[in-house]
């Protein structure tokens, strides 16, 4: 992967300056947005567990049980897209509000059919472009007491199965799905034995049979049980609903940005290594049906391997790659201490300076892609980002179709709880009002999104 500084552009900007078809929207996940976590039918996900059994791990010692409610209030929220002139909106479906155990059963006897109306009718008044992700993090429990979750191979076929009925249900009016999102976010916590791998010990299965290996396998195995259900899920959607549906699938993954820490060979290798590490690991597999050739070097026995048919299958599985960008790092190389599996140390400053606002330019990314959507957190690089992003395309040729901002409302922001806000609206939480103001943020996008004749 060849990316370079990004070249000089205009630093004025707006909508005109983008295709006529490209998409400004949104983006969102059920755990941090909906709420209602004990209505409606919905089962308890792992996020429920880990935030109720383990609230210090949360640094406000919060959870997602109302969150900002959006189950009560999507069509105001909704509202509020519309009147920015956004073309779509990126959510994701509950597994356990559809699932509550995690299987639909024979005959759908395991489906919540009130889960099923929910999402009907959010995807009926959104009337724009839907982006849906299956998942987001937020496993029904149920699994992972069973059998330890994306730890397990089961997994896979539990994946296709809610996969399939999220086709069926919502595949009429969802033209763009998303199978995953940033699977190195959920797989890299297994290094730690944090967040989601903490669930994974309430298991007996798991305890009993896979902890002799622990951290320095499991999140290899996450991560290729992971690959593997993207997979036999676009395999199930281009042989069963792609023709009639008419719609595509992709993946979401992040990428933080590795700048050598010195111009050294030693310090620009360790930063190759580093990204092969972060957005190699799925993105090799997903265009060359194999890991980089650094990772399997590296971990040797200890990184799965695909079988020849595995490999066809995750070989070219998508339709377009969602990727989601933060920030940048210095990467040094680490061979002598081998502190980490890639033999780099990681950090966001050099001599004590921090690395400043990110900028890239994709010149090559893994032979031809179909086409690119960016999501980026609200802050106050957004002008910046959009600048960038509209000379990648006009510049580098890069086939990048859509921008979608985390978030339209502040929302649980995961470990970080309640504490940092990253919504273009604030969200009132202190007297449970959970009302809504446009910050300057807002006003800016709607600003920008209006058309120019």
């Amino acid at each position: 992967m060849a990316v370079e500084p990004s070249r000089v552009i205009p630093p004025t900007i707006n909508r005109n300056d983008f295709p006529n078809d490209f998409i400004f929207g949104t983006a969102s996940s059920a755990y941090q947005y909906e709420g209602a976590a004990n209505e409606g039918g919905r089962g308890p996900s792992i996020w429920d567990t880990l935030t109720h059994q383990h609230p210090e791990k949360i640094d406000d010692k919060s959870n997602g049980d109302k969150a900002v409610e959006f189950y009560y209030h999507y069509k105001d929220d909704v509202k509020l897209m519309k009147e920015m002139e956004m073309d779509a909106f990126r959510f994701s479906i509950s597994w356990s509000r559809l699932l509550p155990n995690g299987r639909r059963g024979v005959d759908d006897v395991g489906v919540n059919e009130e889960g099923v109306q929910f999402y009907k009718r959010l995807i009926l008044e959104l009337l724009s472009k839907p982006f849906v992700t299956i998942f987001h993090w937020d496993l029904p429990q149920a699994l992972e007491t069973e059998y330890g979750g994306f730890l397990n191979h089961q997994i896979v076929d539990d994946f296709r199965e809610f996969a399939g009925l999220c086709f069926e249900r919502f595949g009429d009016q969802v033209k763009h799905w998303i199978t995953i999102n940033e699977p190195w976010s959920y797989s890299i916590t297994y290094a730690k034995e944090d967040t989601f791998a903490l669930m994974s010990r309430c298991s007996p299965l798991v305890s009993v049979l896979q902890r002799a290996e622990g951290p320095s396998t499991d999140p290899y195995k996450v991560a290729h049980h992971m690959l593997l259900s993207h997979a036999e899920t676009v395999k199930l959607y281009k042989e069963r609903h792609q023709a009639s549906q008419g719609g595509e699938i992709g993946i979401t993954l992040v990428c933080n940005w590795m700048v050598p820490y010195s111009d050294t060979e030693n310090d620009k290798k360790a930063a190759g290594r580093a990204l092969d590490f972060m957005v190699g690991w799925f993105m090799d597999p997903l265009t060359y049906g194999d890991y980089p050739l650094t990772m399997r070097t590296l971990l040797q026995k200890r990184l799965p391997k695909f079988t020849e048919e595995q490999s066809k299958m995750v070989k070219g599985s998508f339709d377009f790659i969602g990727m989601n960008y933060y920030t940048a790092h210095y990467a040094a190389d680490d061979s002598t201490g081998k502190s980490t599996d890639s033999h780099v140390k990681i950090s966001t400053d050099r001599d004590d300076i921090p690395i400043g606002p990110p900028g890239f330019a994709i010149t090559k990314v893994f032979g031809v892609l179909n086409y690119f959507i960016f999501f980026f957190k609200v802050d106050s690089r957004m002008k910046s980002i959009l600048i960038n992003l509209c000379g990648l395309g006009s510049v580098e040729k890069v086939n990048i179709k859509g921008y979608f901002a985390w978030s339209l409302l502040d929302n649980f922001e995961w470990r970080s709880g309640y504490t940092v806000r990253f919504g273009l609206y604030f969200v009132e939480y202190k007297n449970g009002s959970l009302k809504r103001q446009p910050k300057k943020s807002a006003i800016w996008f709607k600003k920008f999104l209006q058309r120019r004749l």
